[in-house]
């Protein structure tokens, strides 16, 4: 029988005001941005048989999507595409990359693109990686929020999550865990007659 799983790591709280979140624990941190990936259809563009995108949300750090090329001499990029139902307000995705594990299968650079389909996709983020080993947790915008306290959520109805480039220049692909996290959900006040904080609920609360 195996060992239950390890408790999920909480980043200390000057931690969560960094652009770059690294927790070196196994499993996914907790974190005060809503996990929103359950509402998304994934999908990939090319996988090894019993490693595909489920291995991407199963929690387990012993599982990965492996990416393969089309050719012996088909290079990146490797792609995972989530499409969400209706546009919805994504702030950050938390990925995670071992390379003491994966070596030349570890991503070094990764492009973000979003848009309504996959017709209009624009690049929204470009993240150089030197060797990652962790959970790594960024925002997938680089435009500052109205406050200037953080960056601003990208509202789509699809992101992608393209792999340019491995260490070593490496082929195949190994991540072994993506999550897509929404917009930190606001306090509710005591006497709020509709106190609903979800995503869903938000979307709906202002008559146009």
């Amino acid at each position: 029988m195996s060992a239950p799983p390890a408790a999920s790591t909480q980043p200390a709280p000057e931690d969560l005001n960094s652009p770059f979140i690294l927790t070196n624990d196994r499993r996914p941190p907790v974190l005060p941005w809503p996990d929103i990936s359950g509402q998304a259809k994934w999908s990939v563009s090319s996988y090894k048989f019993g490693f595909g995108t489920e291995c991407l949300l199963d929690g387990d750090p012993d599982t990965f999507w492996h990416a393969i090329p089309d050719s012996s001499d088909g290079p990146q990029p490797h792609f995972i595409t989530i499409e969400f139902p209706r546009k919805i307000a994504i702030q950050k995705l938390s990925i995670y990359l071992c390379h003491p594990l994966d070596d030349s299968y570890t991503p070094s650079t990764l492009a973000i693109r979003a848009g309504t389909g996959l017709t209009d996709l624009q690049d929204v983020r470009i993240i150089t990686l030197e060797k990652p080993d962790g959970w790594l947790t960024f925002d997938i915008s680089s435009e500052p929020n109205e406050g200037g306290e953080g960056l601003k959520p990208v509202h789509a109805y699809l992101i992608q999550v393209i792999i340019l480039a491995n260490h070593m220049s490496g082929k195949d692909t190994h991540v072994r865990g993506l999550r897509v996290l929404g917009p930190k959900e606001e306090a509710v006040a005591e006497d709020d007659p509709f106190p609903w904080t979800s995503t869903e609920f938000r979307m709906y609360e202002t008559i146009r």
